[in-house]
């Protein structure tokens, strides 16, 4: 599949891949350099479900409060 991008450098989902992937007008996409590829992730329910647990069993919660506390320390 190929697609082109316009002068302001979008590109243009083909519909049968926007159907399968449930990306609707507002969709964000997450965009990733891997070096010599770019992957787009489309952030729907279904993605946001799979991640749900995902951070169960680290520890966080608990670098999330250390960051919180140093931005509060730091009057932020």
């Amino acid at each position: 599949m190929e697609t082109y991008t316009t002068t302001k450098g979008q590109i243009v989902i083909p519909a049968t891949l926007r159907r399968k992937y449930g990306i609707k007008v507002g969709t964000k996409i997450i965009v990733r350099d891997n070096g010599d590829e770019i992957t787009l992730k489309p952030v729907t329910e279904q993605y946001l479900r799979k991640l749900q647990g995902s951070l169960k069993d680290t520890n966080a919660m608990e670098i999330l409060m250390e960051e919180r506390q140093k931005d509060k320390a730091r009057g932020k």
